[in-house]
């Protein structure tokens, strides 16, 4: 009963409810990106020539180690960074998330140009201190451009106009476990903060998308409610159609038979955001469990690493973390900081008052996320 009464609307059953979905969705778009990171942009032959007819299926050496996480895991993880640096300043009364994030994503370009974690950068708080993340993993010219200065991108004025890359979507998935917000507002804070690096509709429109099928996740939804919640949403806002068509695409796929790597292909297309996330979802749509739908995921001609992270983070919302594959997570890098991540951000969401207020605050906390 305390905890409910502390927290307003949280009760223990949900609180543990929403961090096994928190811990879920981080860990499963890591071992997605993981998994595909080895294969990425690899075509289906070249991908079984290397690994046997099934193509890969278990956990393989990327960027000189087993379980390797790309670019995407690192900004998502400075995504949840952000949010709850968010939540911490509006103590202050200054209330602009996506300057928040902004902030964020520039410590992550810090992480790849400075050789290590600069100690005396106090403001940096905890993540930037990872030493685990001053490496490059195939970061996106996107985002590296986009992130490049301390000009901040925006809807007016976005960065990279022409950029049709999934990169946005893939670090958008921590905006869904917003699960207090409005799925408006959330899809708002998506497309404003992927602007930042991806100026293109198509490709903050994809991220918004994600984001919303991530929130319905979260909230409890089924998969295929949430995808419908995401097409009301996204047709409303200009320059939603390729979008809203490659979901309907990947909605029409399920019905066509056994899933293969050549229907996967066919709905990422090209490679730009908006068909990567149909083959994401559609992968998740069509899975058996976890596993089957992370190899569905990668095994394919096109951005394997991306596909794998949208589809573990829609499979780990949906099925919470004790639903991912123990022997993937074994090896997966970064687990301890992903896990201490979103417990962090869990606690945020659900005891944030207990944690900084305008009188009184956590010292400890606010060393790990200050307000500055």
């Amino acid at each position: 009963m305390g905890t409910a009464a502390a927290t307003g609307v949280w009760g223990r059953a949900e609180q543990q409810d929403f961090r096994s979905r928190v811990r879920g969705t981080l860990l499963g778009a890591a071992i997605g990106d993981a998994l595909g990171a080895p294969v990425d942009g690899l075509t289906l032959d070249a991908i079984r020539e290397a690994h046997g007819a099934e193509g890969l299926t278990e956990p393989a050496p990327a960027h000189g180690r087993r379980g390797a996480v790309t670019a995407g895991t690192q900004l998502t993880l400075f995504t949840v960074d952000g949010l709850i640096r968010a939540q911490v300043r509006r103590d202050t009364g200054a209330w602009h998330p996506p300057t928040d994030l902004h902030r964020a994503y520039r410590r992550w370009a810090a992480t790849q140009s400075d050789w290590g974690p600069d100690e005396r950068r106090k403001e940096d708080g905890w993540l930037a201190r990872e030493e685990w993340l001053y490496s490059r993993r195939s970061p996106s010219r996107a985002c590296l451009t986009g992130l490049g200065d301390d000009v901040m991108g925006t809807l007016d004025a976005p960065k990279n106009p022409a950029e049709r890359g999934a990169e946005a979507a893939v670090r958008s998935a921590p905006f869904g476990l917003l699960v207090g917000w409005e799925p408006q507002l959330v899809l708002q804070l998506a497309v404003e903060c992927a602007v930042q690096t991806h100026g293109h509709p198509t490709a903050h429109l994809a991220a918004g998308a994600h984001t919303v099928i991530v929130h319905g996740l979260a909230r409890g939804e089924s998969l295929d409610g949430a995808i419908q919640r995401c097409l009301a949403l996204l047709a409303t806002r200009p320059g939603h159609p390729p979008v809203t068509d490659a979901l309907r695409h990947a909605l029409g796929a399920v019905r066509q038979g056994m899933p293969t790597p050549a229907r996967v292909e066919e709905l990422i297309g090209n490679g730009t955001a908006e068909g990567v996330l149909a083959g994401a979802v559609y992968c998740a749509l069509v899975c058996e469990d976890i596993r089957h739908g992370l190899r569905l995921a990668v095994n394919h001609g096109g951005a394997s690493a991306a596909c794998g992270a949208l589809c573990g983070a829609l499979l780990g919302a949906l099925h919470g973390e004790t639903a991912l594959p123990p022997g993937w997570l074994t090896e997966l890098e970064g687990r301890p900081t992903i896990l201490e991540l979103a417990d962090d951000f869990a606690m945020e969401m659900t005891q944030g008052p207990a944690l900084h207020g305008p009188a009184l605050s956590s010292p400890g906390w606010l060393a790990r996320y200050p307000r500055a």
